[in-house]
């Protein structure tokens, strides 16, 4: 019998690509397939929230992804015949590096993590589809599919970035509850007689309607709502072409002041709200669009995809190193599902605010513009504008009940506690100020000692401690690949964190 040979990743989108580099990067061994022979063009996400490039930071990415996308994106709010000018750059949030809500094409993301692979020697294999998996309990049986050849692989994980229409879920006997919407998106890539580089945000009786200045086969990326006819469209994936005449109606209809010249692709989308039953089978795990499908209110799809991948990678890796404590592999669901759950909810609300052609929400949109006098006097609140932002892209998201996150007792007063994301903040260590992500950003399990605070024994590979001697006391913390705090406690004790790390890092 051949060796199981490590993790298989099912699916090259952010999700894939971002659950390899991590599952790598933590000493796992990663196959890569993708059954697309070409990466899917032109891409759909253009929105990438703060706490996605947090949990990307540690792999080495964001530079490279900030200097392709607009990180003080100004937004044009139409409501009715009245405009607003809106910033989305610098926010009031002290505790995280990227304060900013950042536009980046799904195809500028992609490319940089595959190049990240690729510098690290693995390679996604194109054209390769998955057409079975079978867990027997000790490994799992995939069946790939090439062209005409068709070859068997073992594997001791399976990780599902398969999409909506997920082989691996199906395989794995998940169900798939939720329901199409009864509207959808129209999408195209256009050329438009409208000026500067702001967005354009357009709140209609018959739905709300965008113009990126970020369209890969042209200048401008439209993005409108009607509702849906009957034809039976694959979900999430682009349909027939829209043609022009019906796209610049929906522009007309919208209120937005702006001609189309030339149209280079266009395409409608049905679009469906859906969490899988389970995120996992045994050895078989789903993330991103297997494992959730939302509406695109909010720009919630990719960055949760992300989320889950840099949730899940370093834990197959470190399972796959060594036999895993059953909280490592379980805590996966644990965690994510109450999230998507809750993203689920909250872009439900969002997109029947923005899209419904119901007799409210159409109601809500044709009042909008009584609103807009309030707007200038809404923005100007930094704080609450924060606070919103904030809960939008998950930093505020914790484990607080997952099996891997432990409490010293006595429970520390004052948080953040076991669960939480580690907010960032400046500190000094080794002599030198320094913010504290800076400090954690690279790959590996940070174990943060306070000043007073007594060394740990040996702790093995994947460990870094830190002292922090900004920060008076003698407790420490112990923090995830992922960002979150693992352990923390009151004194430092080598018991509880060998007792956490025999959890986390079966090594």
């Amino acid at each position: 019998m051949r060796r199981p040979a490590g993790i298989l990743v099912a699916g090259a989108g952010p999700a894939g690509l971002a659950l390899a580099l991590q599952a790598h990067d933590h000493g796992g061994h990663v196959r890569v397939v993708e059954r697309r022979p070409e990466p899917f063009r032109p891409s759909r996400a253009l929105i990438m929230h703060a706490r996605t490039l947090e949990v990307l930071r540690p792999l080495g990415v964001t530079e490279a992804l900030l200097a392709r996308a607009d990180t003080a994106p100004t937004v044009d709010l139409r409501l009715g015949r009245r405009a607003r000018s809106i910033s989305l750059g610098h926010l009031e949030l002290p505790d995280t590096a990227f304060p900013h809500v950042s536009l980046v094409r799904q195809m500028d993301i992609e490319e940089v993590l595959i190049q990240a692979l690729a510098d690290r020697g693995v390679e996604v294999e194109r054209g390769v589809e998955l057409v079975e998996v079978r867990d027997d309990g000790t490994n799992v049986r995939a069946v790939l599919r090439s062209g005409a050849v068709t070859d068997e692989g073992c594997f001791e994980f399976v990780a599902g970035c398969d999409g909506p229409a997920s082989t691996v879920r199906a395989q794995a006997g998940i169900g798939w509850p939720g329901g199409p919407y009864p509207v959808e998106i129209v999408l195209a890539d256009a050329e438009l007689d409208l000026a500067g580089g702001a967005a354009h945000v357009v709140a209609g009786r018959q739905g709300l309607l965008f113009a990126f200045p970020l369209g890969e086969r042209a200048s401008w990326r439209l993005l409108a709502t009607r509702p849906a006819d009957a034809e039976q469209l694959p979900f999430g994936q682009p349909g027939p072409p829209v043609p022009a005449a019906e796209l610049q109606e929906l522009i007309d209809r919208a209120g937005l002041d702006a001609q189309l010249s030339h149209v280079a692709w266009s395409a409608r989308v049905r679009v469906q709200h859906r969490v899988a039953e389970r995120f996992r089978q045994g050895r078989l795990f789903l993330a991103g669009d297997a494992a959730h499908a939302y509406s695109p209110a909010t720009g919630q799809g990719m960055n949760t995809a992300i989320q889950d991948a840099a949730n899940l990678g370093w834990k197959l890796a470190f399972a796959s190193a060594q036999p895993a404590s059953a909280a490592l592999l379980g805590s996966y669901e644990q965690e994510r599902r109450p999230i998507a759950r809750r993203v689920l909810a909250l872009t439900h609300l969002a997109f029947w605010g923005e899209a419904s052609v119901g007799r409210l929400p159409s109601l809500l949109r044709s009042l909008a513009p009584l609103a807009t006098p309030v707007v200038p006097a809404l923005m100007g609140r930094r704080r609450l504008i924060a606070a919103g932002y904030r809960w939008l892209s998950q930093l505020d998201a914790n484990y607080r009940g997952s099996p891997l996150s432990a409490d010293g007792a006595p429970r520390p007063r004052h948080g953040p506690w076991a669960g939480d994301r580690l907010p960032d903040m400046t500190v000094t260590c080794g002599g030198r100020r320094v913010r504290l992500h800076e400090l954690l950003a690279r790959p590996g399990i940070h174990v943060l000692l306070e000043r007073e605070a007594d060394p740990p024994g040996p702790l093995g590979p994947m460990v870094v401690v830190h002292r922090l001697t900004s920060v008076p006391g003698c407790g420490m913390m112990a923090i995830r690949p992922d960002g979150h705090i693992g352990l923390r406690c009151p004194r430092a004790e080598d018991g509880p964190l060998l007792a956490w790390l025999a959890r986390a890092r079966p090594l």
